[in-house]
């Protein structure tokens, strides 16, 4: 599919992309060049007090498994089964 550069540097996706990507108004794309290529990635953005808190929660539940405080599940049915109990 042909896209024309226009006025402050504008593409227009085609909607058959747009579509199949699941794409909607307000959604964040990385564009990069890459050997020749101009590449364009859909991204999630997220807050830095979102990553930060996620990624001390990663620490503190690797610690714990470490320690063997945190429980761990032979498969997702064992997990399930736990969950249910509480």
């Amino acid at each position: 599919m042909l896209a024309e550069l226009r006025t402050k540097s504008q593409i227009t996706i085609p909607k058959e992309i747009v579509a199949k990507l699941g794409l909607s108004e307000g959604d964040k794309l990385d564009i990069y060049e890459d050997n020749g290529m101009i590449c364009i990635m859909p991204v999630a953005v997220y807050p830095k007090n979102y990553v930060e808190a996620l990624r001390k929660e990663v620490e503190q539940v690797k610690s714990n498994i470490k320690s063997g405080n945190q429980p761990t599940f032979e498969n997702i049915d064992s997990l399930f089964e736990k969950l249910e109990e509480n």
